[in-house]
């Protein structure tokens, strides 16, 4: 359709007079986003302490780091169903417990199989967040600015893996006992942004998905201070026409597919690279800790870099879809420089990982969450996203625990060959499916799911 009509009273939520109730929303939920990244990331930087201290074999190593990745899929189906059933807002608020009870008891572990366990209850609750808070931001902010809003959670996850590394740095001198305050902080960030979450209330788009328009029209009134009883929202759609692709999308399972396919090609590349990357640089920097926290610090300063230019210059003016296409092709190419060399110098080996990191978060870095909350229609929103994160979550694993072992066995360079060819499979994912939604209302996305949707 070129036009959509939102005959209800939720024309509102495009209202400018909600911007700084949309900032606080998109702040509170970056929160969750920045402990996200924080939780993943520290362990990569813990690893070598959690090494000595735990005398960690190379089996052992890819479980203390895949059992959150395990834990998050857990989460994200879980949390997902129960986020679309009862609502954003409970889910929003007990998700961060998890965060605060499991980091603290993880900080405190004593034996291997309990850091095992609690990190993969911690994992729970960060993947239960990757469903509730992105269908929140999206369900309240306007179209025009959609995209930029949600991708900023993207950006904050890069944020808390850096201050991961940070710390690693700053905590070195402390010896083995580094691992225990660095898994410890985490905790105490979430129990700030616990606080902070309490106040948000309820979607009214979620409300209306369960037919409870009075208390979504209550939520408006609070929000705005005046009567919502507004004239209909006309969105014009026209500059917005929907790509060939789009026919293939046309029902909800043709968007899971496309959703989960080019999310499983990113989370290979990204978790298989970035979290073994101190690992890698270690080795090949005969044994410096600090110089391996540096290169992992440097991915997540390419990476912040990269997604700030996405959400603010590219994703609401360039478009979902070339970024996807060319960002996949982008992060191939220095890989297959890297792994067309032997025995790389370490300056050469962050630099063209720094190169690859930068030019995939220009894209598929950053659109997961983004097209997930576009494509998805709001009764099955946070579950739609839960299950296309867990399908990337495998992704994830198979990077984790494939990674680590090509490298022992074949070495860095023949080891990268692994993502050249994932990021080359990721650019014709993306260029046979990907549709363009820039612009255009979550009704009228919905809207495009047709009878069968």
């Amino acid at each position: 359709m070129s036009m959509a009509e939102l005959n209800t009273k939720d024309g509102i939520l495009d209202d400018e007079r909600l911007h700084g109730f949309h900032r606080k929303l998109t702040l509170f939920s970056a929160g969750g986003a920045f402990l996200d990244g924080y939780d993943l990331a520290v362990i990569g930087v813990a690893l070598p302490f959690l090494t000595q201290h735990f005398h960690l074999s190379t089996v052992m190593q890819s479980w203390t780091v895949g059992s959150v990745l395990i834990g998050n899929m857990v989460g994200m189906l879980i949390f997902g169903f129960l986020t679309d059933k009862l609502g954003r807002r409970s889910m929003y608020v007990i998700d961060l417990v998890a965060f605060v009870v499991f980091a603290a008891l993880t900080a405190v572990s004593t034996q291997f199989w309990e850091l095992l366990l609690f990190r993969f209850l911690l994992g729970v609750g960060i993947g239960a967040d990757y469903t509730i808070s992105p269908a929140l931001v999206a369900e309240f902010n306007p179209a025009a600015r959609r995209g930029a809003r949600v991708g900023s959670l993207t950006l904050w996850f890069f944020v808390g893996g850096l201050l991961s590394y940070v710390l690693g740095i700053g905590l070195a001198p402390f010896g083995t006992i580094a691992w225990r305050i660095m898994l410890a902080f985490g905790a105490l960030l979430a129990l700030v942004v616990l606080i902070l979450r309490s106040r948000i209330p309820e979607s009214p788009r979620w409300l209306r998905s369960k037919h409870r328009d009075d208390e979504a029209d209550k939520v408006l009134e609070h929000l705005t201070r005046v009567a919502t009883d507004v004239a209909p929202m006309v969105i014009d759609n026209s500059n917005h026409v929907l790509l060939p692709s789009d026919r293939r999308l046309r029902t909800l399972f043709g968007r899971i597919a496309f959703v989960s396919a080019f999310w499983f090609a990113w989370d290979v590349m990204y978790y298989g690279v970035s979290l073994f990357a101190p690992s890698i640089v270690k080795a090949a920097g005969h044994g410096s800790v600090l110089m391996a926290d540096f290169a992992g610090a440097s991915l997540s300063i390419v990476s912040i870099i990269g997604t700030v230019v996405c959400i603010y210059v590219l994703v609401d003016k360039v478009g979902r879809r070339p970024l996807l296409i060319f960002g996949f092709l982008g992060l191939a190419i220095p890989l297959l420089v890297l792994a067309s060399i032997h025995n790389p110098s370490i300056s050469l080996l962050v630099l063209l990982l720094d190169l690859g990191v930068l030019i995939g978060n220009l894209g598929p870095g950053v659109l997961p969450w983004i097209y997930a909350t576009d494509l998805f229609p709001t009764k099955v929103r946070a579950l739609g996203t839960g299950v296309g994160a867990f399908v990337g979550r495998i992704g994830g694993l198979l990077g984790v625990f494939l990674f680590p072992n090509l490298v022992e066995h074949l070495g860095v360079a023949h080891a990268t060959f692994l993502f050249v060819g994932v990021g080359i499979v990721g650019s014709i994912i993306a260029f046979i499916w990907a549709p363009e939604t820039k612009g255009r209302s979550l009704e009228s996305l919905e809207a495009g799911l047709g009878d069968n949707g």
